[in-house]
């Protein structure tokens, strides 16, 4: 039997649901604001996003510290099944998010956040972490965002927004279902962090000879960046030279992973951009502590925050000058830079840095090794965010009634 629907000012929702506004289930309050000196020591301190981020915090994550006494913080402590909400926001996507707390922990609350305390046992407090960041809501505090340049929302906003409200039992399975795959993610999560420790120390080891692959021996020279790499010149000014469809700026280079995001294309309003061939490696110099570095598998252009490093052949590889540049200690070589707010790496220091060198024949070896292992990691991440994308249309489906678990 095909379950019967009715409309709603939040669209369609099964008929045994109700609809209410978060006024009628939270009392809503305004975080605590202190001096300086107060931060980083003391309890722990829920401020901005972090951790925000996470539907469901438990107290370890949380990174914050305040101290304050102990009769002043009473007002301001977030109990187990509180919701935090995020009060203020650089971007759309990250205001008003909510998240529930079930640690035991005693914990504050700062200013960027809003609390919302129950006063109805309507919402189960696990489904509500997930409830409260579906499309339907977070539409809503979006559209109430207020500020032009960083998004604000109050407590008269959150009291006015809809909610759709399952019966209990079907709020738990829900919960239930949800947790599930999250503790899928996170299991995954752990296992990419693993992965990556273990390729970081046979980086240390093979990069450095410290461990060597069978049916090579012999010692390694010791070059300097600079006569091992050039970095390429060639510029182009799109409002000269016309569109040019595959651009790479840095929001578009992923952080540690040496993958990309996506790309862009130039227009006639685009800045001059530096000019990449297969092969070449990119590497992030503004803040290069970001690690944003790709090995280009095509022709394009890129921001000219982006060096575009060329191996010199009789030297090194491409596939080589790609691990090294992963490397800690090039990234630190690369972290010596010039500027305080939007600090950049030097090349007059950079190509300075020395570094053990072998036989190109060793080098295609070892970084064959280190590519498989790039390989793998590559597979569990799009496992990781495959499984993020199905939880995502589970979202979709069960905070709606689309699908009914019971």
């Amino acid at each position: 039997m095909t379950p019967a629907f009715k409309q709603t000012e939040i669209g369609a929702i099964p008929e045994d649901w109700a609809v209410t506004t978060l006024g009628t289930l939270l009392a809503f309050t305004n975080g605590l604001n202190a001096d300086k000196a107060a931060y980083g020591k003391g309890m722990p301190f829920i401020n901005v996003m972090e951790p925000i981020t996470r539907s469901h915090i438990y107290g370890p994550e949380i990174p914050g510290r305040i101290q304050i006494p102990s009769e002043a913080a009473l007002a301001y402590l977030v109990k187990p099944n509180d919701i935090v909400f995020n009060r203020t926001s650089e971007t759309d996507s990250e205001l008003g998010l909510a998240a529930v707390y079930l640690g035991d922990e005693r914990v504050v609350f700062g200013g960027f956040v809003i609390r919302g305390r129950p006063i109805s046992d309507a919402l189960d407090p696990k489904y509500s972490g997930y409830a409260l960041r579906a499309k339907t809501i977070r539409s809503q505090i979006i559209s109430m965002g207020q500020g032009a340049i960083r998004a604000n929302i109050g407590q008269q906003n959150l009291q006015r927004v809809l909610v759709a409200v399952p019966p209990k039992c079907e709020q738990r399975a829900i919960a239930q279902a949800l947790s599930d795959i999250d503790a899928l993610i996170t299991a995954l999560d752990c296992l990419i962090a693993k992965k990556r420790d273990i390729k970081q120390a046979m980086m240390q080891q093979l990069l450095t000879g410290k461990t060597r692959l069978p049916g090579f021996s012999g010692k390694w020279e010791v070059k300097t960046f600079g006569q091992a790499v050039v970095p390429r010149r060639e510029r182009i000014d799109p409002r000269r030279n016309g569109v040019h469809a595959f651009c790479i700026e840095l929001e578009h280079i992923e952080s540690a992973s040496g993958q990309i995001l996506g790309n862009t294309s130039t227009g006639n309003h685009s800045s001059l951009k530096s000019v990449f061939y297969n092969g070449d490696i990119l590497f992030g110099k503004l803040r290069a502590y970001l690690r944003k570095y790709w090995r280009a598998t095509r022709h394009g252009v890129c921001s000219t925050e982006i060096w575009v490093l060329v191996p010199r052949a009789e030297t090194i590889t491409s596939e080589f000058l790609f691990q090294i540049i992963q490397t800690d200690e090039f990234i630190d070589a690369a972290s010596n830079s010039y500027g305080t707010h939007m600090p950049r790496s030097d090349w007059n220091i950079v190509k300075n840095y020395e570094f053990k060198l072998p036989t190109v024949p060793e080098q295609v070896a070892i970084a064959a090794v280190l590519s498989d292992m790039d390989a793998e990691l590559t597979a569990l991440e799009a496992r990781r965010d495959k499984t993020r994308a199905i939880k995502q249309g589970m979202m979709q489906e069960l905070l709606t009634g689309k699908t009914r678990l019971i």
